[in-house]
């Protein structure tokens, strides 16, 4: 039976922690995630009912969107819905997880993007001070075995391309110590040795992981390498998405099929233009500060969880703004969940929460 740790390790395997906002409190909320894991409820958010449905499906796990603990708790006695789960849960060996703007940074908006037929994806608000360059020196016939290894452990990748690398040849020098065992040169004697240099991108969560790939698969034992912050956005993750539909249709047309397809009861938009719409912009939940990154990737629509009224104004004939509620544009997220956890552990138990923890109701 794999542990709790492991189960949710697997959802940070596609959504590492390092990738939420500096707002957010994405990860493991409440209990011991050492313990078996006997089950996991899936849901968008944590109530009471939630904790209840666990107990009585006898598993000791709930794994949510948004996380239970957003706000710092001075006090545990129950005097809101949040202590009280955090009580129930305590009282009953349940742990409660949340993969949150880590998720959203990776799958939710690209999930979605595909299940409304876009294509030719791209993050609409990239996240920054993320990457690092790496450069290393090897001997030259053993550059190719290197950069094999670090690209297996996730560098090189830039945008859509992967395998990325730059390699230049040069003179290395070195001396080797009375207690080391030198790869090339000896002991005592200025070596120098015809080397590649080797330069690659990463991201800062698999830092410790490429760094240990390079270690362990340098032929040097003492391997020379800097770790370079660099300012380009990290385009493989970000906020909000971008894409085409395969051809034009109505806004109209457009915006029914998204009502359909999400069940939402009302689409929300401003003025819906004469023209065809085909490049779309989404953010699942409260998406209204990309506006004008959607307007800048030239986008004909952007949907998202919730605008404001007074945001509504002034984008009349630039593009069409439709809000279909919080919760309905990220109610998928229970099926990224799934699809992760069963992907590595077919046979483990896994249940969508019955309870409709959607907090807004409509006449």
């Amino acid at each position: 039976m794999p542990t709790i740790r492991q189960i949710t390790a697997l959802i940070e395997e596609l959504a590492p922690l390092q990738l939420q906002e500096s707002y957010d409190n994405a990860g493991m909320q409440v209990g011991d995630d050492s313990l078996p894991a006997t089950g996991a409820l899936l849901c968008v958010d944590v109530t009471e009912e939630v904790v209840d449905e666990a107990i009585q499906l006898g598993v000791n796990l709930i794994i949510a969107h948004h996380p239970l603990l957003f706000r710092p708790l001075k006090r545990i006695v129950g005097s809101n819905y949040v202590e009280r789960v955090v009580m129930k849960a305590l009282r009953n060996d349940i742990a409660i997880y949340a993969a949150h703007t880590n998720l959203d940074a990776v799958a939710v908006n690209h999930v979605w993007a595909q299940k409304l037929g876009l294509s030719q994806l791209q993050v609409l608000q990239p996240i920054r001070n993320m990457l690092y360059k790496l450069v290393t020196y090897v001997p030259i016939a053993q550059a190719d075995h290197l950069k094999e290894a670090l690209f297996a452990a996730g560098a090189g990748t830039i945008g859509a391309y992967d395998c990325c690398s730059f390699t230049s040849n040069g003179v290395g020098s070195f001396r080797a110590g009375d207690d080391t065992h030198p790869y090339c040169g000896e002991k005592g004697v200025i070596h120098h040795e015809p080397e590649s240099r080797v330069e690659v991108v990463l991201p800062a969560y698999l830092k410790s992981r490429i760094v240990r790939a390079l270690l362990e698969s340098h032929p040097y034992e003492e391997p020379a390498y800097d770790l370079i912050p660099i300012a380009n956005d990290y385009t493989q993750a970000g906020i909000g998405i971008v894409g085409n539909l395969s051809h034009p249709v109505s806004a109209r047309q457009l915006l029914q099929q998204v009502k359909e397809q999400t069940q939402c009861s009302v689409v929300r938009h401003n003025t819906l233009p004469d023209k065809m719409v085909q490049r779309i912009a989404l953010c699942g939940g409260a998406g209204s500060s990309l506006i004008g990154a959607a307007l800048a990737a030239k986008a004909d629509v952007f949907i998202t969880g919730e605008i404001g009224y007074h945001q509504f104004f002034g984008y009349e004939n630039q593009i069409v703004l439709a809000e279909i509620g919080h919760y309905e544009s990220e109610q998928h997220t229970k099926d990224i969940f799934c699809e992760v956890i069963t992907k590595k552990i077919p046979n483990f138990a896994l249940y969508y929460t019955t309870v409709e923890t959607n907090p807004i109701k409509y006449l």
